[in-house]
């Protein structure tokens, strides 16, 4: 795990992956090169002995797998910037950037470019991110750099680009929806007895566990439902109600209604 990674946009989401990939020890901190124009933001990642540099041209000369983060109004002049010093030979380009698809980077930066689009979501502050991956000519190791890399701030699924809208809602949009069942709980916690903070832990622990219970043990949401339902009791009750009040169909139909209006707004 030797390879020379530049981050081009040392903001948020590129200082997130650097520090990811440093904490998991995916990357040796000399071999990353970050960019930003206010390097001195960036002095905790340059104290770990990371590269901080205000130089994207330099950055990526230095490097093999170049990450874009940077905002999408930015990617046509960056990409313009380094495009010269890029070579199809040596470099791969990783874009994080929402809403740019390959189509568009192949016209940036050529067809016989190795292309990686990712897209992350805001977990990946916390290196919990659900990341989505498509590429364009890559081989197999490269592919699988890519997910391992990504696999250190959580974990990556490479897919279809068709179906990355698909995975915007589902994962990016997911976000929100599950942070709004989680404050409908808080607010069921309050009504039988707790105080907010308490009925906070509970309810958002309860959740990371339940998710964890999938992921470690790879089974079916069902199968986990039936370990804490009993014939008449409290559990099926509650699941009873909420599916009489539309629980599940109005998650279906948020989620469809959220894939229509990305589709729709294209």
């Amino acid at each position: 795990m030797n390879k020379k990674i530049a981050i081009i946009g040392g903001g948020n989401l590129g200082s997130a992956i650097a520090e990811g990939i440093i904490s998991s020890g995916f990357a040796q901190p000399e071999n990353i090169f970050i960019t930003k124009r206010n390097v001195e933001t960036l002095a905790s990642l340059q104290e770990k002995g990371v590269n901080v540099l205000s130089n994207n041209v330099q950055a990526i000369e230095n490097a093999e797998y170049v990450i874009l983060a940077i905002k999408p109004f930015q990617i046509k002049d960056i990409v313009e910037e380094i495009k010269p010093s890029l070579i199809k030979d040596k470099h791969i380009v990783i874009s994080v950037v929402t809403g740019v698809w390959i189509k568009d980077l192949i016209e940036l930066v050529g067809e016989d470019f190795a292309i990686v689009r990712a897209m992350p979501n805001t977990a990946i502050a916390i290196r919990e991110s659900m990341t989505c991956i498509c590429s364009h000519n890559t081989n197999e190791e490269q592919t699988i750099y890519v997910s391992n890399l990504f696999n250190q701030l959580g974990k990556s699924v490479v897919i279809d680009e068709k179906l990355m809208d698909a995975a915007t809602v589902l994962g990016a949009c997911g976000t929100a929806f599950a942070m709004r069942y989680i404050r409908a709980n808080i607010q069921g916690g309050v009504e039988i007895g707790f105080n907010a903070q308490i009925a906070a832990t509970i309810a958002a622990q309860t959740v990371k566990g339940a998710a964890e219970l999938l992921l470690v043990k790879h089974t079916h949401p069902e199968q986990e439902i039936d370990k804490v339902t009993t014939p008449k009791g409290c559990t099926i009750a509650g699941l009873n109600e909420m599916e009489h009040q539309g629980l599940s169909s109005s998650i279906i139909r948020g989620i469809t209604t959220s894939y229509k209006k990305i589709v729709n707004d294209m």
